[in-house]
């Protein structure tokens, strides 16, 4: 256990150092932002382990902008969603890989975000990579977008495997070039994490997590992740590889929409 201990505190600070590296947003709250319940938490007060790489605050998402509510490149979610996903977080690193986050809690505002996006069809900046073989006009229809989320119940979240060490992925730059997100792991975006066939956020039925056409080493680490996440208590959304929800969810019924910032916690939830 020391030497566990103290591997956890190396990968700690590596973990500090890999995140993308973006200027936050000030979080100017007002009176009217609503503020988390008690039961939620900062991943990295359960878990500085774990890669934050929070791709909503950035970007480098479907819409091409950073999305409202996002006020910091920060995971929050509930406390049993962090635990489950720190016991996750040590088997993983026993074999000498790391989990890395895409999204976690997520306001309904930012759902709200994509909505709006979506119905506006002249804008499709980010079709060259997001969704390629997708016409937007069937985004709703086809499951891509919808008027309320599971991220909102916050103990769902969207997550990878980096192979370690693992160098920090590279900032996303505005206007370059769009590779499809299904391209070969070489051609498309880089990313630091495991080739899991498509990228993160790929609206394309590739990214189905047991795809019959996704084999070999893609499908290799797929399976890994999913069996990973559900020995501790999480479950897989079949029509993307990268979402998962704990269960039995802390709020199964409520839908929050506190901005995602370390201000929107309560202080005895840190």
């Amino acid at each position: 256990m020391p030497r566990l201990a103290a591997a956890l505190r190396g990968f700690a600070v590596a973990a500090a150092t890999a995140v993308l590296t973006v200027a936050a947003v000030p979080d100017a709250r007002s009176a009217a932002d609503p503020t988390a319940p008690k039961e939620f938490v900062a991943l990295r007060d359960v878990d500085p382990t774990i890669r934050q790489e929070m791709r909503y605050f950035t970007p480098h998402d479907f819409m091409g902008v950073p999305v409202t509510g996002y006020r910091e490149p920060v995971c929050i979610l509930t406390r049993d969603a962090a635990r489950a996903l720190h016991r996750a977080q040590l088997s993983f690193l026993r074999r000498g890989y790391t989990l890395k986050v895409y999204d976690c809690y997520r306001p309904q505002r930012a759902v709200d975000h994509f909505v709006a996006w979506a119905k506006d069809l002249g804008d499709q900046r980010m079709k060259g990579e997001f969704y390629p073989r997708v016409d937007k006009s069937a985004l709703f229809e086809d499951g891509y977008i919808a008027e309320k989320s599971g991220h909102s119940r916050g103990s769902t979240l969207d997550l990878t495997l980096v192979r370690l060490p693992g160098l920090p992925t590279r900032p996303y730059v505005p206007g370059e070039p769009l590779t499809e997100c299904y391209a070969p792991k070489a051609e498309r975006f880089p990313d630091n994490s495991v080739d899991m066939g498509t990228g993160f956020d790929c609206f394309d039925t590739l990214a189905h997590t047991l795809d019959p056409r996704v084999q070999g080493k893609q499908r290799a680490n797929r399976l890994l992740l999913k069996s990973g996440l559900e020995r501790v208590g999480f479950r897989n959304y079949e029509k993307e590889w990268w979402h998962y929800t704990f269960t039995p969810e802390t709020f199964p019924d409520t839908y929050f929409d506190f901005p995602v910032s370390r201000r929107s916690l309560n202080d005895d939830a840190r």
